[in-house]
Parts: C-alpha cells; sequence; structure tokens
C-alpha cells in the first residue's frame, strides 16, 4: 500500500473518488502514466501494490464514486500495462465482475465500460475469464437500467469478436453453463442465449452440433415465447442446426429423439410443428441409431395424427407411414413389447384417426413379427376386446381384423370367441348396437361355419339363460339375412342329403334350443319342415309370450324376402310339401288374428295352389311314425320330398335322429320354463304387499277379463306393431 501512496499523487487519489466524471478520467490518464512508466522500468511489484490500491481502497468502497474511481482506474491500469497486462489480470477483473452486482446502476455501468476497455487490450487472454464474464452479461442483459443494457450490449458484441478469433476457447466448458442458463424465461436474456447459440456455431472450429442435446430442449421452449422476435430467432437457430444434421454424417439422434418426443406433446401449436417436423427428418436419416426409441417416437406421432393442426397432421402422418415401413428386427433392438404398449394406450385416445393408427401398427406388428406379438398377448386382448365397443365402425372393422389375425392359431380362436361371448353377455349393448356387425365380419375373416359352430357349442352350455336366448335368437337373425353367411345357408338347405349339412344343423341345433323361434327358422332354412311342425305343436302355454310372438312376426317378414323365396316356391307342390304346409299354418294359428303378420302369413297362404303341379296328392298313413306320409303310389316320405320306399323306416333320417332333438328342445325349453317361475317368483317376493287400494273387487277384476277377452281397437295399432 505504501508503496502505491509513493508512486500516486494524494490529488490524484483525491480526484479518482471525486464526484465530477471529468476529474475521475483526468484522474485515470494519470494512473495509465504512471503504470506505462512502471511498466517500461519493468517494476511489476509497484504495479502490483497499484492495482491492489485501486481494488481495496476503490473498487471494494462503501462510497459510490470511491466504486467508479476505482473501475475506471483499473480500465486505465491495463491500458498503461499494454502487452504487460496478461500477468495481472487475475487482480484486474475479478474486482470489476464483482462490481456486475452492484446495487448502483450507475457503478454496474461504469464496471461494463471498465471491462469493455480491459477487453480491448488482452484481447484473447481475456478468454480464462469466459465462463464468469458470459454468466454476468446473462444477468446484465436482462438490467432494469437502460444505459446498462446499452453498455453491456456493447461489451458483448465485443466479447463475441474475441470468442470468434480466439483458439483458446473451451466449448466443453462453456456448455453446462449454457444448459443451466436456457431455462431461464426472461426474455432478454433468451434473446442473449440466442445470440451466443447463434455465433458459436457460426465459428468453424467450435462444434456446436456435438452439443446440440445440451440445450435444444432450451430452444424449442422459446418457440413458445409470447415475443415473436424470439420465437423467430429461436426457430431460425433450429432450421440452421436441422440443415447441419442433414449434411452431417455424425450425429446422436436418440438423446435429441427424447427431447422431440416430449416437445410433440407441447400445448403450443408451433412447438408441436417444428418437433413433429425434426421428428420427420430424424426417422429419415437416423437409420439404426433410432432402433431403441421408435416406441417413443410412436407415442409422439399417433396423437399428433388427430392434430387439429393441418399442418402437424399431414407430417406426422406422413413420419408415422416412414417408420412403419422400416423394417427393424427384434435381434437390432427394436422392442415389440414397447410398440404395442404404445398402441394399445392410444386405442384409449379420444380420436378416432388416432385409433385407427394403433390398430394399423399391432396388425403390422402381428404380420411381421407374430410370435413376439403373441407373447403379449395378454396384455394387450384385453383392450383389444373392449374396443369392440368403439363408436367408430372402422375401429371395430380394424379390431376385428386384429382378433382375426390373432384367431388363426386354434387355442386363440377359442378364446376369442369365449371372450366376445363374455363381453356380449356383461354389456347388452355391445350385442344390440354391434353385435351383427361383428359377427358378420367375423365370419368372414375367419370362416362362417367355423365362427357358428364355437358360438353355438359355448352357447349350449351358458348357465345365463335368458341372455343364452337373447343371443341365439341375434345370431339367428345374422344368419337368416346377411349376405356374408349365404354360403352357410347353403349348406343347411342341404342338410337331409348332405353330411355336412346335417353336422352343422346338428351343431347349431344344441344352442339354438335355447329359442324356439331360432329352432323354427333354422328347421324352415335347413327344409327340415316336418320336425318344424313337430316342434310348433310341441310349444305350450308359457311359450308363447310377447317375445315369442314379435320374433314370429320378424320370421313372418323374412319369410317374403329372397332368402327365402326357395321356400315359398315349394308352396307351388302342396302334395310334396305337406309339412311346409302344415308347418306354416301351426304358425298362422299361433298369431293374433289383428296383426299384420297374421295377415302377410295367411295371404301367402291363400295363394297356395289346391292342386300339386308334380301330379302327387297327400293321403294319410296308417303308420304310427309321425315322419312318414304317403303319397299316389303308396311310397312314404320321410321328411318333405325324400321319398323312401322302406315301409319299415326308422326315426332317424339321414342320420339326423329327429326324436332326439325334439327331446333335446323340450327339455331346454323346459328349463327355460322353470328359470322364468323363479323369475317371477323372485320379482313377486321383491315387491311390498298389496295394500288396500291394490286389491281388486270382484267386479273389477270381472271387468278386466272382459276387457282382455275384447279385440283390440285397430286405433290403437301403429306401424310395424303386433297387436297382442
Amino acid at each position: 500500500m505504501a508503496d502505491a501512496l509513493s508512486v500516486i499523487p494524494a490529488g490524484v487519489l483525491r480526484n479518482l473518488a471525486d464526484k465530477l466524471y471529468e476529474k475521475r478520467k483526468n484522474a485515470a490518464l494519470e494512473v495509465e502514466g504512471i503504470v506505462k512508466q512502471l511498466t517500461t522500468a519493468g517494476d511489476h511489484d509497484k504495479i502490483t501494490a497499484v492495482i491492489n490500491l485501486l481494488t481495496t481502497e476503490f473498487t471494494y468502497s462503501p462510497q459510490a464514486n470511491h466504486r467508479k474511481g476505482g473501475l475506471i482506474g483499473l480500465a486505465a491500469a491495463t491500458v498503461g500495462l499494454t502487452s504487460e497486462a496478461a500477468q495481472h489480470l487475475e487482480q484486474i477483473v475479478p474486482p470489476v465482475l464483482s462490481s456486475f452486482s452492484d446495487q448502483d446502476s450507475r457503478v454496474r455501468y461504469y464496471a461494463c465500460e471498465a471491462l469493455y476497455n480491459i477487453a480491448k487490450v488482452v484481447r484473447g487472454d481475456f478468454i480464462i475469464f469466459f465462463n464468469q464474464i458470459f454468466d454476468a452479461l446473462c444477468k446484465l442483459s436482462a438490467d432494469s437500467d437502460a444505459n446498462v443494457q446499452s453498455a453491456a450490449h456493447l461489451l458483448d458484441r465485443l466479447v463475441k469478436d474475441i470468442v470468434t478469433e480466439s483458439d483458446q476457447f473451451s466449448i466443453e466448458e462453456f456448455i453446462p453453463l449454457l444448459r443451466e442458463r436456457m431455462n431461464v424465461l426472461n426474455p432478454y436474456v433468451r434473446q442473449f442465449l440466442v445470440g451466443w447459440i447463434t455465433v458459436l456455431d457460426s465459428v468453424p472450429d467450435i462444434d456446436m452440433l456435438g452439443f446440440l442435446p445440451d440445450f435444444l430442449d432450451g430452444l424449442f421452449n422459446m418457440l413458445s415465447d409470447s415475443s415473436h422476435e424470439i420465437r423467430q430467432q429461436a426457430d431460425s437457430a433450429l432450421s440452421e442446426f436441422l440443415q447441419e444434421i442433414k449434411n452431417s454424417p455424425s450425429v446422436d439422434y436418440g438423446r435429441m429423439a427424447e427431447i422431440l418426443v416430449q416437445r410433440a406433446a407441447s400445448p403450443d401449436e408451433f412447438t408441436r410443428l417444428t418437433a413433429i417436423t425434426w421428428i420427420n427428418e430424424f426417422v429419415k436419416l437416423g437409420g439404426d441409431q433410432l432402433v431403441p426409441y421408435y416406441a417413443d417416437i410412436l407415442g409422439a406421432i399417433l396423437p399428433c395424427i388427430s392434430d387439429k393442426e393441418e399442418k402437424i397432421r399431414v407430417v406426422a402422418r406422413e413420419t408415422n407411414e416412414e417408420l412403419r415401413a422400416i423394417k427393424a428386427d427384434p435381434a437390432e433392438g427394436f422392442d415389440v413389447g414397447a410398440i404395442l404398449s404404445i398402441a394399445r394406450r392410444q386405442l384409449s385416445s379420444e380420436w378416432e384417426a388416432t385409433r385407427i393408427e394403433a390398430l394399423h401398427w399391432i396388425s403390422n406388428l402381428l404380420n411381421r413379427h407374430r410370435t413376439e406379438v403373441l407373447t403379449y398377448l395378454n396384455d394387450i386382448f384385453e383392450t383389444l376386446l373392449e374396443a369392440l365397443s368403439d363408436p367408430s365402425d372402422q375401429v371395430v372393422l380394424l379390431v376385428l381384423e386384429v382378433h382375426a389375425c390373432i384367431a388363426k392359431d386354434p387355442q386363440h380362436f377359442r378364446q376369442l370367441v369365449v371372450f366376445l361371448v363374455h363381453n356380449f353377455r356383461v354389456d347388452n349393448s355391445l350385442l344390440e348396437k354391434r353385435g351383427a356387425l361383428i359377427i358378420r365380419r367375423l365370419c368372414v375373416l375367419l370362416d362362417a361355419e367355423r365362427v357358428y359352430r364355437e358360438l353355438s357349442t359355448i352357447l349350449e352350455g351358458e348357465s345365463n339363460l335368458d341372455f343364452a336366448s337373447v343371443m341365439v335368437q341375434a345370431l339367428n337373425l345374422i344368419l337368416l339375412t346377411s349376405s356374408e353367411l349365404s354360403d352357410l345357408r347353403d349348406l343347411l338347405k342341404q342338410s337331409l342329403v348332405n353330411p355336412s349339412g346335417k353336422d352343422l344343423f346338428v351343431s347349431l341345433y344344441a344352442s339354438w334350443c335355447h329359442s324356439p323361434m331360432a329352432i323354427i327358422s333354422l328347421c324352415l332354412l335347413s327344409q327340415t319342415y316336418q320336425h318344424a311342425s313337430t316342434v310348433i305343436q310341441s310349444l305350450v302355454e308359457e311359450d308363447i309370450n310377447v317375445k315369442f310372438l314379435v320374433q314370429l312376426d320378424k320370421l313372418i317378414r323374412l319369410l317374403e324376402t329372397p332368402i327365402f323365396a326357395y321356400l315359398r316356391l315349394q308352396l307351388l307342390e302342396p302334395g310334396r310339401h305337406m309339412w311346409l304346409l302344415k308347418a306354416l299354418y301351426g304358425l298362422l294359428m299361433l298369431l293374433p288374428q289383428q296383426s299384420a303378420a297374421f295377415r302377410i302369413l295367411r295371404t301367402r297362404l291363400k295363394t297356395v295352389p289346391t292342386y300339386s303341379f308334380g301330379g302327387e296328392q297327400p293321403r294319410r298313413t296308417s303308420s304310427g311314425n309321425p315322419y312318414q306320409i304317403l303319397i299316389s303310389g303308396g311310397s312314404q316320405v320321410t321328411e318333405d320330398g325324400d321319398i323312401n320306399p322302406n315301409q319299415d323306416s326308422k326315426i332317424s333320417h339321414h342320420g339326423i335322429n329327429f326324436t332326439a332333438r325334439l327331446q333335446q328342445f323340450e327339455q331346454m325349453q323346459q328349463q327355460h320354463r322353470q328359470h322364468s317361475k323363479v323369475q317371477a317368483q323372485l320379482r313377486s317376493n321383491s315387491t311390498s304387499s298389496p295394500t288396500q287400494q291394490d286389491v281388486q273387487r270382484p267386479e273389477e277384476l270381472s271387468q278386466t277379463s272382459s276387457d282382455v277377452n275384447r279385440p283390440p281397437s285397430r286405433s290403437r295399432k301403429g306401424p310395424g306393431q303386433l297387436q297382442l
């Protein structure tokens, strides 16, 4: 200290702390001259003493004017040192940097001015303090004082020039600081950071691309900034980096892919578009590097396929197609399970397009990696079944294709049908709204006969009799009406002459017993008219209820469709098809006379000719076999149209034991009657005991009985309704 005081006159020190800038400036010029002399003399000890004096007595002084003087004095000393300044920077720079956080804005301003002058002198030697200077400038870029900001910008430009021309700059040491600062939200700091990234990237010797994963997320974060200028600068920087990636032979796609996946889900539209554009390029360029990240990328793409912004949807679809076209192998790290997990999760998306593409992925994986997919079947099967309730028909059809692909194996086929029946059982609306679509599509994809046989086997042992009845009625209606099942109907029509038809008839019969009308329909379809007539005559009072009559109404209307044209044409030969006539008249007798179905069937039967075009006339047989009638010539007819010359024909015809079938039907119907009685008893017990008002007097009961027996009024009948 004493050495410094002996070198610098007291008047100079006094002026250096003066409140007037001109006096401080003149004093600094005096210090500069003194240091020059000492430098020329090589007296570095005294120079060190002068710097220590300026630091301790001025820059760290509690007086603002002293601090201002100290800063300008340190800058003057550096100028005086000229080429010798580098060895004293450890003393000069730290007190200047600490002044950047001074409470007085003028002190901060002079600190910028001082460091600017110091940097101009030392240039490249200045780099060792780069991180501290960068951190200080980062804070000053958001300073509340406009003059300080302006001074900081001037200093920033000079530092950038020094860095770009220096060969001592260490990007490795700088990146951690940059990564830390990228999370700052202040718009001025963001502009400062983007400016530095752009400058450093322009330096050929600095490999910013190699460190891009460290600050890429920060750049994407800026794309949603409220300032248009910042968004534009960030986008420009990202575009430049993307172009470099396209031209670079070596890029770390993996780390960046993780960032892009997260940003693709950003609530900001511009961020999503930029992220999905980058992902699109990565899929094209990344190759094997991206294989471990396929699942994450797919998880980002699928939601964007349904984005509200068309540009995003277009890029997402293109990326999805490119990703699906890549033939990766599990041995190369391709995680089938992860892809399936993503697709399964996206099946719950609220957007139809996303659900559709998720199903395309599952189907694609099944085709390419069937063995691996089937190992994860338990993870996705339940979700695929739930997807059958999807409001979109297109989704349901795709789900069925996936199910059909899985069900190529017998064990999986059985599992599919069992689970499908279970879903129909627990979700009545699924059977009602989608049952026909599901069954018809499965019949196309998996062979109708195979599907119906399996369904029949399952329903035969169904413990829920109400559900079994409803399910059989639904299957029966599909069988009678669907164009996809025309081959199945043709096979059933040959039940009496074709072993395959007979086997199918017997297979369906077991479960069709749950519904009388289904059995009657099956018999009419398979031309086992005598058995149909026998079934009709076996019905008892409990069987003929409202549900039965509704089903009967449907059947009568179906008899007028082209599907049953063969049956109507058979009525031209009443002598040959007596059991058909008897069956139809039996149905007519069951219908209420006021119903539309009654009038339809009666009108049809009136058209039956009284003679047979085949010349055969019916006669009664003396045999006790109900399955035989006589035609002219003495031959017997077993079932319709099948002439059996053997007078001792047994009850089994063409391998079908109709007596056993009838017993099977009656036993099943007895179970349904018992079940109905139990249900009625439970309902009766659940209701409270009747109050006095609920008990009808004898005359009221008489009046009610009279109302029931009276024919219904025509005015009550609605279109397409049965009058019962």
